[in-house]
């Protein structure tokens, strides 16, 4: 197995860093990271993923090594994330969601059904279920624009809003174990020349990824692709009512409701990193033999 390395192509003229690990004949796994982080995010079960698999996982641009771009929107990153697979010869692979990363990969998914192995769902939302009142003033700023509204949409772009992404909601001994050096680089890197521009972007283009929504229950009703669950019941952002949503789109999920916070693989690693093991597993086998 090869052991995690730290890769940089260039992308539609733009630096993507990467991590990469495992064999490159092996099914793919791409592991796609949300908001503020990078794929520093995975790096505890990168190592018990790419015993079985080929691991990708990028920094999306403006995030971790990764350049930003111009024009930054989910639709841009997924053409870019699409370019990368193919740079790398990954036909088919299973698709880790989480936060921004979910409107990154269901792009992804809905472009190209046949090429998802599975998907892999952690605090990913995709269903208006999980976006309670604390969307309210992100919802009227995508109604109207305006300065104002959008200074209430992004004033969680600071130092106290990016460790608040970690710690909000989280019971403290649970809070404990999360590092907060893990914050303070993502703070550090959100600092940089034009990354704060690639956020506020963001904020207003998550309109899009909503709008989405009855196109991606399309594609989960049509294809029910292999699903599995891993979710933090702390999370502040996406409601618990979320979860159902997942499980009746797709009723052969399986899920995990775990005691644990919206960034679940930083209190929760070892436990996700065997039951993704075992689940990719069991769906590869599943495939190669026809099942």
């Amino acid at each position: 197995m090869k052991k995690p390395e730290l890769v940089r192509f260039e992308i539609e003229g733009a630096e993507m860093a990467v991590r990469l690990a495992g064999d490159r004949e092996k099914p793919a796994i791409l592991l796609i990271h949300g908001f503020p982080s990078s794929s520093e995010s995975f790096r505890n079960v990168i190592d018990t993923l790419a015993r079985d698999c080929f691991v990708i996982a990028p920094d999306l641009p403006g995030f971790g090594g990764s350049e930003p771009v111009e024009r930054p929107s989910f639709s841009r990153f997924a053409d870019m994330i699409d370019g990368l697979l193919a740079r790398l010869g990954a036909g088919s692979f299973h698709l880790y969601l989480h936060d921004y990363g979910t409107a990154v990969g269901l792009h992804l998914a809905t472009r190209a059904p046949r090429r998802i192995r599975s998907l892999i769902v952690q605090n990913a939302n995709a269903h208006e279920s999980g976006m309670g009142p604390q969307w309210s003033a992100t919802r009227a700023y995508w109604d109207d624009p305006t300065p104002e509204r959008e200074a209430e949409a992004t004033a969680h772009l600071t130092f106290e809003g990016t460790r608040d992404q970690y710690l909000g909601g989280v019971p403290r001994d649970i809070a404990e174990r999360i590092n907060p050096r893990l914050w303070e680089e993502d703070w550090r890197i959100m600092s940089l020349p034009g990354r704060l521009e690639t956020q506020r972007a963001l904020v207003l283009d998550y309109r899009s990824h909503v709008a989405r929504f009855g196109e991606i229950a399309d594609y989960l009703d049509r294809w029910q692709p292999p699903a599995l669950m891993l979710w933090g019941r702390h999370d502040i952002f996406f409601d618990l009512e979320e979860t159902l949503s997942w499980m009746k789109a797709l009723p052969r999920m399986e899920a995990h409701i775990l005691d644990g916070p919206h960034f679940l693989l930083e209190t929760h690693p070892a436990e996700c990193a065997a039951l993704m093991s075992a689940f990719v597993s069991f769906v590869d086998s599943r495939i190669m033999y026809g099942g």
